[in-house]
């Protein structure tokens, strides 16, 4: 049985805007400026972390990177600049934040290759389905709260793992902190991962 909108592609909940190929490049703006610039202190972290072990100074990167995240959002939302670039530049410097900070702080057995192999399989996941959002016309995944939520607690608890290294009480604290956001973000970054999933199938069977 048909109805009048059976055809329409069906809608993702809780985002602000879903991108598409009609989005323009405009590729110098002030957002994508600020991305550029996250994207820049990835190298610098690793070094960092893994050949200086200068904890307190990797930690104020990933600080500085997941309040940059806001900060390019916010940007593009007040300066109205919003861009093909932009959106397909900001998720991706997310994930390389990610997959660098997880490999940095398991070399540095901070945190065990489980978490590592949980995290990137979500990605892996999403990719395999990349065909269906082509499909569908969008060039990225939309942003959802959840999405950005997981984020948060990522990019919030792994530095605060970083400190968790420290001796003594404080290293202690600072580890059981660090460890609720990261397995927290976790479950939300799979959680946000499998609805992502779910949409672009439910967009590919309504084309």
């Amino acid at each position: 049985m048909g109805t009048a909108d059976s055809g329409r592609t069906p809608e993702i909940p809780d985002h602000d805007h879903a991108p598409t190929s009609n989005e323009p490049w405009n590729v110098w703006t002030v957002p994508n400026l600020v991305s550029l610039l996250r994207l820049c202190g990835i190298p610098l972290f690793l070094w960092l972390v893994l050949v200086e072990e200068a904890d307190l100074a990797a930690f104020v990167v990933l600080v500085l990177a997941g309040a940059s995240d806001w900060v390019d959002g916010y940007l593009a939302r007040r300066l109205d600049q919003r861009s093909r670039l932009g959106v397909l530049l900001d998720p991706a410097v997310d994930r390389l934040y990610i997959l660098a900070t997880l490999v940095g702080l398991a070399l540095r057995d901070v945190i065990g290759w489980w978490l590592v192999a949980i995290l990137v399989s979500r990605d892996v996941f999403l990719l395999v389905l990349l065909p269906l959002l082509r499909g569908s016309g969008r060039i990225a995944l939309p942003v959802t709260y959840v999405g950005k939520t997981a984020t948060f607690a990522l990019f919030w608890g792994f530095p605060v793992l970083l400190l968790g290294s420290l001796p003594g009480a404080w290293g202690a604290t600072l580890s059981v902190i660090g460890w609720a956001f990261a397995l927290w973000g976790t479950f939300l970054y799979w959680w946000a991962g499998v609805r992502y999933a779910r949409d672009m199938i439910a967009s590919g069977r309504a084309r």
